[in-house]
């Protein structure tokens, strides 16, 4: 188990425990974490999961690639350094505790 923090546009940080092997959006789901709609279920084709991994996380995480990237063009808010599709982020022991902030648009 590895803990994923999700910071919503208000402040308000929610740690849930994720399973290792797991999306990072799968977690939110799992724990009904708001602003997390999925609306493809993690198939890469709907940029519903968008998240904005902190600064401190951002060389850990990695960035987006391939397809990723151009389905963040087409985000609900505009994209930032740090923007990734939760979906294709996998938790692991090496992002315990990663935070990861949900676009105001989502919310």
């Amino acid at each position: 188990m590895s803990t994923v923090e999700f910071e919503q546009p208000d402040g308000t940080v929610t740690a849930v425990d994720a399973t290792d092997g797991e999306s990072v959006m799968r977690s939110a789901l799992t724990h009904l974490v708001p602003g997390i709609v999925a609306d493809c279920g993690g198939e890469l084709s709907c940029a519903t999961c968008h998240v904005i991994v902190g600064d401190a996380w951002i060389g850990v995480v990695g960035p987006p690639t391939g397809f990723e990237n151009d389905m963040l063009d087409a985000t609900s808010e505009e994209r930032e350094p740090g923007s990734r599709l939760s979906c294709q982020i996998t938790v692991g022991p090496d992002i315990d505790g990663v935070r990861v902030r949900i676009p105001a648009s989502q919310w």
